[in-house]
């Protein structure tokens, strides 16, 4: 006995452990909603709107289990950040247009 622990506390820590078992792509979907959150700021309707909606759209799909479907999902969200990031950019490039070209 190691430290004075029993084995029958080692073998409760281990049903305990092994009982909640953690998706392992759990940390890119954190990562996934983190993303969108940051982007979400600067959201033409706002980003409290665009929160909710995130909120809502996680949540709706917070019991699925299959990978194969979680990578489906993990994939449209990475289509979503790439179609706000070329909503800013071409939200940007008109403004700069705007203030050095005042015919266009």
């Amino acid at each position: 006995m190691l430290f004075g622990s029993s084995p029958k506390v080692h073998q409760t820590a281990l049903k305990i452990s092994s009982g909640t078992m953690a998706n392992p792509l759990r940390p890119e979907v954190v990562r996934l909603y983190k993303n969108l959150l940051y982007l979400g700021r600067e959201y033409p309707k706002g980003g409290d709107y665009f929160r909710d909606r995130l909120r809502a759209a996680f949540a709706k799909n917070k019991s699925v289990q299959d990978p194969e479907k979680i990578k489906e999902l993990i994939a449209r969200g990475e289509y979503v950040i790439r179609e706000l990031e070329a909503l800013y950019y071409l939200r940007k490039y008109r403004a700069m247009k705007q203030r050095y070209y005042k015919d266009s």
